[in-house]
This record gives structure tokens, sequence and C-alpha cells, in this order.
């Protein structure tokens, strides 16, 4: 079963804890992540996730490209 309900600000990275931009969900249980660390381990995670769910394109409508920012 996959979850679309959209991301908050309560829903947070399990690697560091910031705002969850990204729901990866396995055979088994899910991650959420920050749009850092999906980008870090998205060549993991694609071969065995059964669904992502990506917000990230949220980033730039509530806070803009700010400096550092990459695409």
């Amino acid at each position: 079963m996959e979850s679309r309900t959209p991301l908050t600000a309560a829903d947070r990275c399990d690697r560091c804890n910031a705002q969850a931009y990204v729901r990866v969900v396995l055979p088994v249980g899910e991650l959420l992540f920050c749009a850092h660390h999906a980008r870090e381990h998205a060549p993991k995670f694609a071969s065995v996730a059964t669904h992502v769910q990506d917000e990230t394109d949220r980033l730039l409508a509530e806070h803009g490209a700010g400096p550092g920012a990459a695409g």
C-alpha cells in the first residue's frame, strides 16, 4: 500500500531530522528524507522502492532558490 498523504512539517528526515520532502515506500515500511538525503540515497533505494513520493518542488515554492541551491 502506498501512501499519498502530503508530507507536512511534522514529517522528519530519517537521517538528519530536517523536514522531509521525499517518502520512499518499501515492500516493508517506508523512509522519509529531506531533499539532500533523498538525492544522496536515491541510487540505493531506486531499485527496491515500490513508490517514491517526491515533493521537493515545494522547496522552490516555499523558500525560493537561495545561495547554494542546485538543480
